[in-house]
């Protein structure tokens, strides 16, 4: 393990993870969304697994399962594994058999007979129930094979940025850890979230930490003319010339995309903070930005007034 990567008990698994956690998905796929193969893909899960990430994330749907597989032979003992099974196929909702025959290629593409982690992949409010009286038996039936260890569910962020679904799935605690969109623009799982899954213990996995709006300066003023619109910030409280200049600019930080991941990193409640690239330098430097120490209070407090409010936007 690197000597700078710090660890932490993933809730009640009581598994140690890296807090900086490599997400597979997102709209690099390690590169393979922007024209790069697979061993160019499975470069950069070495080039994590050598900084001291141990939690690496996929998913059936992401394409990228055996990347992943062949970066991890000869190390999969050291690799705490999450993948995912979405809960609508083609024909609708999955069966029973359906997500096991998922599972079952899953671990063929990975090349391992149990998955850490698996998730209902981006399950929407609307779906819960039957996830819950349908698909979760089956986990836990796959569970008692050996086949998995931990039960994960992932919410559909860019559409439930209030959290719906993880506020109606987490007091029942089926799950053992669950994937949250949580960042300094949309920052409404510190009330609806983390209390819930401080209480059951459960293991949390941070998405959308960096997104558009947050590396893309256009995609920011977009953001924050929607936030104006609707009442949720306060136009008058930024330089709407430069609305996180107050950020980037302050002495204590390299730059936006640095303050985002340290913003989520030191969030009570929040254990691995997930970061997607298809650069092994880009992979480095969100590494460095997530190790790098805490936000001062000053810093956050402004961005806690501006943004504490927000829960309509994902950052996309």
């Amino acid at each position: 393990m690197s000597e700078s990567m710090k660890r932490v008990q993933l809730g009640r698994t009581n598994v140690e993870v890296s807090v900086a956690g490599l997400g597979c998905g997102g709209y690099s796929r390690l590169g393979m969304a922007t024209g790069h193969g697979e061993a160019h893909a499975s470069d950069i899960v070495r080039h994590a697994l050598d900084l001291g990430i141990n939690f690496i994330d996929t998913a059936r749907a992401y394409g990228t399962e055996s990347a992943v597989g062949a970066a991890i032979k000869g190390r999969r003992d050291s690799v705490v594994l999450s993948s995912k099974a979405l809960p609508r196929g083609r024909n609708g909702l999955l069966s029973a058999a359906a997500l096991t025959q998922s599972l079952e290629k899953s671990l063929a593409r990975l090349g391992t007979d149990c998955i850490d982690v698996f998730h209902l992949h981006g399950v929407e409010l609307a779906d819960y129930p039957y996830c819950r009286d349908e698909l979760v038996p089956e986990l836990l039936r796959q569970r008692d094979l050996g086949k998995i260890r931990f039960l994960g569910i992932t919410e559909r962020f860019s559409a439930d940025t209030a959290h719906a679904m993880l506020g109606a799935a987490l007091p029942e605690n089926h799950f053992d850890v669950i994937m949250v969109g949580f960042n300094l623009l949309n920052p409404a799982a510190r009330h609806r979230v983390f209390p819930l899954t401080l209480e059951y213990h459960v293991g949390t996995l941070i998405m959308f930490a960096v997104r558009r709006a947050l590396s893309q300066p256009d995609a920011l003023a977009k953001a924050l003319d929607g936030l104006i619109a609707s009442g949720q910030i306060d136009s008058s409280a930024f330089d709407a010339s430069d609305p996180l200049a107050f950020v980037a600019d302050h002495p204590e930080v390299r730059s936006l995309v640095e303050a985002a991941y340290r913003y989520c990193r030191y969030e009570p409640g929040a254990h691995v903070v997930l970061t997607g690239t298809g650069s092994i330098d880009h992979l480095t430097e969100n590494v460095a930005s997530i190790l790098a120490p805490a936000l001062p209070d000053t810093l956050l407090d402004r961005l806690n007034s501006l943004f504490g409010a927000v829960d309509s936007l994902s950052g996309n």
